[in-house]
């Protein structure tokens, strides 16, 4: 079982009166691709505040935007919103990109079971969403394939247990008329009675905690209110659950007894431990074994983390202290627990990492290898069936070898050509385990694995419309600025041509020690549907090669990413697969990062730039909602020294009055819990009075979207095409070709 799964200030004070000028634009035109035309934005006053960082006075002329809740700037995002609708209505190829994603998207679609065994059968839970619904539903399959009729079976006796079946659990169309209010599972009591869900509202990070009773089919009381949670874990007697929260003072570890109220909780971790103090920085999850013998605690530090501690208690022994497994390093430590033994997955000393046996009260460089850091990077572990399965990366492309717990080879399991798997999913007692498989071209189809055959078999496959056997995915190498060599995926339609005449869509990241591997995007097929290319650069600061790669790109390094990304575009114009003018490129979040700077920094290289949930002022960043866990990425302008080295780079404060800037749009919505909305809404006035190029600079601002996931299908749709339409628009003149 592997006990953990990552992913993981005041406004300006405004002036009274209103700050815009209504009714009011720019007589100069703007000219977008396809013969769209547009007066100038909307005007937006400027009220200069002046900081000084070390000597260096820096004017911010939208601070005011920063407040959302105020009449001045909602007056702001009526005007922008209204700009861009004007821009996407006259879009003629909106209507084909809405009719391909609609196909691309509403197919029913499954996540990777989690399995309890009953007294029964063994019980498979997962989401589900139905090609005609909005939302995934959670489900329940008892037994893993339904048997085939016979005319002798006798009929089911009421009451039993109908094998085979999916059974609906949990329905948000139930819960909300919002068609954005989404469900996820959180956990799945041991004996497979009780599911614990979360309920979120549009893309907000917070959720509401419900429990079910699956015995009764009955809702539970007891309910955790909407908040950030880390972790959420049932007690081996089912007395409560273990619950770690996020707040800004700190991670807290609290149980819950059911049938009390949540104020009268009991905290278990938090504050302080070894004589250190937890801050907010210090993120908090818990789990127990699958014997329920441990509580276990993870403390990551910032994020990315870039040190684990790992405590745990032990449940058989009430009131006992939590121990330390390993604490005090700065490096990266996960655990899985089996069979009374602890193993370890660590970067400690390996930065590529290896599999350590681990042993408490010993320091971590006396702990046996068990598996030793190799050229491949390790992503991710887990014991199933008794077995450790260890994913590695082979030049950014999943490979999943198998070994015995003493370190063993035995085996590995056999993927379909290039592209991403996820760990296997299971408990250490489990004979099967689960995976999904992916790629560019590839929709996710989830596997069931033997362990101790080797045999997979298909347990969900979508029947999606892109047909994969009409297109191609490669991979490339070419060198950045420095001489790095770097990979990079590129997928589209086979026979595609390369003169440098097509339309070509590049995406990116690199940060936080994320890979970014051959996913399946309904947003880049209907891309390639529509006759363009895709390509996907593994830039540095991501984990593709280890902490060392990961290294080459935080801090005063992050330049390097930023060249990585404008040479792999430089490649693939050289290599004709495109040319600035039909280049298009897509980030959100750090990589809305990417694109500030990519703009700023190159706006030559691009035809077309959507910028989505970015982080963009670099110099206030952490003073906002999740800002002050990236310092661990980052750093921060408040020290002398990141300020030097921020300052160059960060994307708002780099813009250039009189640059002729590429088409631009910024994405982004009210419920981005994460990245606050107002780095979007503070460029795009800036960026709009900078730029001398006559091209869009445009504003898509969602009154319910978010950072995480959750909308609507339909949402989704209407989202994803009106990225489409514009980045299409701006890369060349050209009528759409059908799909």
């Amino acid at each position: 079982m592997k006990l953990f799964h990552r992913a993981l200030p005041a406004a300006f004070a405004l002036l009274s009166g209103s700050v815009l000028m209504m009714a009011q634009s720019s007589p100069n035109l703007i000219h977008g691709g396809d013969r769209i035309t547009l007066p100038g934005p909307p005007e937006v006053e400027k009220q200069p505040v002046v900081d000084s960082y070390f000597g260096t006075k820096i004017t911010d002329d939208y601070r005011w935007l920063e407040d959302a809740k105020s009449t001045d700037t909602r007056e702001f995002l009526d005007q922008q919103i209204a700009y861009t609708d004007r821009y996407l209505k006259q879009a003629k190829v909106r209507p084909e990109f809405a009719d391909s994603l609609d196909g691309l998207v509403h197919t029913t679609s499954w996540s990777t079971p989690l399995q309890r065994a009953t007294k029964t059968c063994t019980d498979y839970f997962f989401m589900k969403r139905l090609s005609s619904e909005e939302q995934a539903s959670i489900y329940v399959r008892h037994g893993f394939t339904l048997a085939a009729p016979s005319a002798k079976a006798p009929a089911t006796k009421p009451g039993a247990v109908e094998m085979g079946k999916d059974i609906r659990l949990v329905d948000p169309a139930k819960l909300s008329k919002d068609p954005n209010t989404s469900v996820s599972i959180v956990d799945i009591s041991k004996d497979g009675g009780f599911l614990a869900y979360g309920v979120r509202q549009g893309g907000a990070d917070e959720q509401e905690i419900h429990f079910l009773n699956l015995k009764t089919s009955k809702a539970m009381e007891d309910t955790l209110p909407s908040d950030r949670y880390n972790s959420v874990d049932f007690a081996p007697d089912m007395g409560g659950v273990y619950y770690s929260r996020f707040t800004h003072k700190g991670s807290l570890l609290y149980f819950h007894k059911f049938g009390t109220r949540a104020s009268a909780d009991t905290l278990l971790f938090g504050h302080e431990f070894h004589s250190e103090l937890l801050t907010e920085l210090d993120l908090i999850a818990a789990a127990v074994t699958d014997d329920g013998h441990y509580l276990v605690v993870e403390v990551s530090r910032g994020v990315p983390a870039k040190r684990v501690d790992i405590v745990y208690r032990d449940l058989r022994k009430p009131g006992s202290f939590f121990e330390i497994l390993v604490w005090g390093f700065d490096s990266r430590f996960s655990a899985n627990y089996a069979n009374g033994e602890w193993y370890v997955q660590t970067d400690y000393m390996a930065p590529k990492g290896r599999i350590l046996k681990a042993m408490p009260a010993i320091a971590p460089e006396a702990w046996p290898t068990i598996v030793p850091e190799g050229q491949d990077v390790i992503d991710g572990s887990n014991i199933v069936g008794g077995k450790l399965f260890v994913h590695r990366l082979h030049d950014v492309k999943s490979e999943t070898s198998v070994y015995t717990l003493a370190g063993k080879p035995a085996g590995k399991i056999e993927y379909a050509g290039i592209g991403s798997a996820s760990d296997l999913n299971g408990r250490v007692g489990d004979r099967y385990g689960f995976y999904s498989f992916q790629s560019f071209i590839q929709p996710p189809t989830i596997y069931r694995y033997d362990t101790v055959t080797g045999k997979q078999e298909i347990f969900a496959q979508p029947k999606s419309l892109f047909d994969s056997s009409q297109y191609e995915l490669k991979q490339v190498f070419f060198k950045s600025k420095d001489g790095t060599q770097i990979p990079m995926f590129v997928a589209g339609k086979k026979g595609l041509k390369m003169d440098g005449s097509e339309r070509l869509l590049m995406t990116g990241y690199g940060g936080f020690n994320l890979s970014e591997t051959p996913g399946w995007n309904p947003l880049w097929a209907a891309w390639m549907q529509q006759g363009g290319w895709f390509a996907l650069p593994n830039l540095r600061a991501g984990g593709e090669y280890g902490e060392a790669w990961h290294q080459a790109g935080m801090f005063e390094k992050k330049q390097n990413v930023f060249d990585d990304f404008y040479a792999a575009a430089e490649y693939l114009i050289a290599n004709k697969y495109t040319s600035s003018e039909h280049f298009a490129i897509s980030g959100r979040s750090n990589g809305g990062l990417l694109m500030g700077a990519a703009m700023t920094q190159r706006p030559d290289l691009w035809g077309a730039v959507w910028c989505g949930y970015p982080l963009l002022d670099m110099l206030r960043y952490q003073k906002f909602e999740m800002g002050r866990l990236w310092t661990t990425e980052y750093g921060t302008a408040e020290n002398k020294k990141d300020f030097a080295y921020i300052s160059k780079y960060s994307p708002y404060q780099n813009v250039k009055a009189g640059t002729k800037y590429p088409a631009i749009m910024f994405f982004t919505g009210d419920s981005d819990t994460r990245v606050d909305p107002l780095h979007a809404r503070k460029m795009t006035p800036l960026m709009q009075a900078a730029s001398t190029s006559g091209r869009p600079v445009l504003l898509h601002y969602s009154l319910k979207g978010g950072h995480s996931a959750g909308v609507s299908a339909a949402q989704l749709i209407d989202d994803y095409a009106d990225q489409l339409t514009f980045l299409w628009t701006e890369t060349g003149q050209t009528q759409a070709k059908k799909p």
